[in-house]
């Protein structure tokens, strides 16, 4: 089963739960995942995005609620961080398994090997690598100084 569909038997199941919170969210994914699909369309894609894309609308979804989520609690404001928190729950229960740091730290090894790498202007090549592999496994902003510090070491 696609990740679209996941999502929409998720949303459709929690309509038929009345869970308010998780169909808001899901909802949300879902518009997201809608607009990104116009937007390829327009650019003359017209199957919309792909479960790359799709992975790395989630990502940027958690990433974003994390975001807030910290912003609500330096301001005080529980409620509404623990109702982010909430909506990350959800999210990523679409997203794959994330890598440990030292799955992470193998992988990084694995893609200098890979491309080759032997020095730090090779990073692009490095964090391409990871991105088509690992995409929705690993928070990219935080493996770049990882792959910075092996590419100065090596």
């Amino acid at each position: 089963m696609t990740l679209r569909n996941e999502i929409n038997t998720a949303l459709k199941q929690a309509m038929r739960d009345r869970a308010a919170e998780r169909l808001s969210t899901l909802r949300l994914i879902s518009a997201a995942i809608k607009d990104r699909d116009i937007a390829a369309r327009g650019e003359g894609n017209e199957e919309g995005v792909g479960e790359d894309e799709v992975l790395a609308i989630l990502a940027k979804m958690v990433k974003q609620r994390q975001e807030s989520a910290r912003t609500y609690e330096e301001g005080g404001r529980l409620d509404l961080a623990e109702r982010e928190l909430n909506e990350i729950t959800v999210i990523e229960e679409f997203l794959p398994k994330q890598l440990d740091e030292a799955e992470t730290v193998a992988a990084i090894e694995a893609a200098i090997a890979e491309t080759g790498a032997g020095s730090i202007r090779d990073m692009g090549k490095v964090m391409g690598a990871l991105k088509t592999k690992y995409t929705g496994q690993m928070d990219f902003g935080q493996v770049g100084p990882m792959v910075k510090d092996q590419l100065c070491r090596a």
